[in-house]
């Protein structure tokens, strides 16, 4: 194939960060008109090759080609001239803007010195209408949904007029009605003549819209395939390099005494108003009870709650029949609760430590870790050693500081640290948030384990599969209240679905057997 018919080709691509190689001789061509997947584990390389597409990092050496011509792509500003717009993980967006000063902003359209809203305005009704991406151009970020935010962030790349997009993990933090909008938005956008690269680690998005697939492993290349050509346990064994086991293998659970009694709790979010509105939920020893809810149904403040990070308004939280309400985030810890944050970087780590000490925030204090008020570091680092390589944690020793791990092995030292102190009540909120299959497998298992051992998990999770995967029982969450508990094998997405958007679970049923009969007739 010739040159030309390739929109980007990036030959032989190494990046180096001194001695390490996040990449290392890896290539990517795509073609016009296609969504071109990027699969690989954590910590692969992925973001960093297209951070030097989209011009945040310069390769060490190899070629980037845009429509066969070579170019230096040495800023952001030069990505935008050759068409290229990133649509990030986290948005960028300014909260306190509306949707059109967002997507206009640093490339705004100006009359006499003025910036011409009104033209702006209707330039963006325009590209929102040919795209399918409906968007309120008077909104303030602010006050939009998260699948609304990322559509500003696509609009944004495409009124700066981009060809090529990249999306970083576009589907983290949608619901599946959004991620199934989210999939009609690629589709149409690729028959307008654009072209995608898709970063992800989930196989049954890349089977649903990527024609190829590019998986790196560790820094290199693996290999580039047809996606109709390929399964989606093939993929997964690429990106590993083992067979991967996705359905966690579990016996059913047989609950024994409650371990967590939350009754009526309030609980109020920055701004002063409840976003906990008296929540009554159970959670006994030997269970993992699944929480389901679209993100800012009351989620975060219910987990800083029940660990001592929020204040509560009113109601009781109880652990193996004592009162733990409002205690101090220690005592609650010592009274046997471990938590993995959804925030690893704000309330999981502090970055600037080693990982060694990393693993021993929760109990440094104690022996054998402390002698007469003094740390044992032998022990600290005897310790961290043998939990790196229990939880897989890849990492160069246990003396670098913890922002020198990928995100996904972060999150494994925080798992690993929690799990370790063996806690009565383990309330994790997004455990695999931004992991790939490997580390998915391996964090489910650890949990069912907590599970068999007659310890209690509270699961919180945007990830429907997982929750329906590892809970035993699913509390759905909405407005800050649970409208409904069922059981994962007697559910559907859909039915979580329609609950996580208020339905109550007769209704719901009732939607659900209606759209049945309609389909049949």
């Amino acid at each position: 194939m010739s040159e030309e018919q390739f929109v980007v080709e990036m030959r032989d691509i190494t990046k180096e960060f001194g001695l390490f190689k996040a990449n290392d001789r890896v290539n990517l061509r795509l073609k016009k008109g296609e969504i071109h997947a990027l699969l690989g584990e954590n910590g692969a390389g992925k973001s960093t090759l297209m951070n030097m597409l989209s011009g945040l990092l310069e390769p060490s050496s190899g070629k980037i080609l845009i429509n066969g011509k070579e170019v230096t792509i040495d800023g952001p500003n030069k990505a935008n001239q050759l068409g290229i717009g990133m649509v990030h993980q986290h948005f960028m967006l300014v909260d306190a803007f509306t949707v059109t000063e967002n997507i206009i902003l640093g490339n705004e359209p100006s009359q006499l010195g003025k910036v011409d809203r009104k033209k702006a305005r209707q330039e963006i009704m325009e590209v929102s209408k040919r795209y399918g991406l409906r968007v309120d151009p008077d909104s303030y970020v602010r006050d939009i949904s998260v699948g609304m935010q990322q559509r500003v962030e696509i609009l944004k790349t495409l009124y700066r007029g981009a060809d090529v997009l990249i999306f970083d993990e576009p589907t983290a933090v949608l619901t599946p009605q959004e991620i199934d909008e989210l999939i009609e938005i690629m589709q149409e956008l690729v028959k307008e003549g654009k072209s995608i690269i898709l970063i992800t680690h989930k196989l049954d998005e890349i089977k649903a819209v990527a024609d190829e697939c590019t998986v790196i492993r560790r820094g290199q290349g693996i290999g580039t395939v047809t996606v109709k050509d390929v399964s989606s346990q093939d993929l997964a064994d690429m990106m590993v390099g083992r067979s991967v086991v996705f359905k966690t293998d579990k016996q059913k659970a047989t609950p024994k005494q409650t371990v967590l009694s939350i009754k009526d709790l309030v609980v109020k979010e920055n701004r002063g108003i409840e976003a906990v509105k008296g929540l009554n939920l159970d959670v006994r020893a030997g269970e993992i009870v699944g929480i389901a809810g679209i993100d800012g149904n009351g989620q975060s403040e219910l987990v800083q709650a029940l660990t001592g990070l929020r204040k509560v308004e009113s109601g009781t939280v109880q652990l193996n029949n004592e009162d733990i309400t409002d205690l101090r985030p220690r005592k609650i810890t010592e009274s046997g609760v471990g938590h993995v944050p959804e925030d690893r970087h704000k309330y999981g780590m502090i970055l600037d430590m080693s990982v060694a000490e990393n693993f021993v925030l929760q109990n440094y204090y104690k022996s054998p870790f402390s002698r007469n008020g003094v740390l044992d570091y032998p022990s600290i680092n005897k310790h961290a050693q043998s939990l790196i390589e229990e939880f897989d944690v890849r990492t160069v020793n246990e003396m670098v500081p913890a922002r020198s791990l990928s995100g996904g092995n972060q999150q494994k030292a925080v798992v690993a640290r929690e799990i370790s102190r063996d806690p009565d009540l383990l309330v994790v909120a997004n455990p695999t948030r931004g992991l790939d299959v490997g580390a998915i497998e391996f964090i489910h298992k650890r949990l069912i384990n907590q599970r068999n051992n007659d310890k209690a998990v509270l699961l919180v999770s945007f990830e429907l599969d997982e929750i329906l995967n590892v809970s035993d029982r699913i509390a759905v969450i909405y407005d800050g209240k649970i409208v409904g508990v069922v059981k994962p094998e007697e559910t559907s997405e859909q039915e979580l679905g329609l609950l996580m958007a208020g339905s109550s679970l007769e209704k719901a049923r009732e939607e659900l057997a209606q759209q049945e009969v309609t389909a049949n007739e």
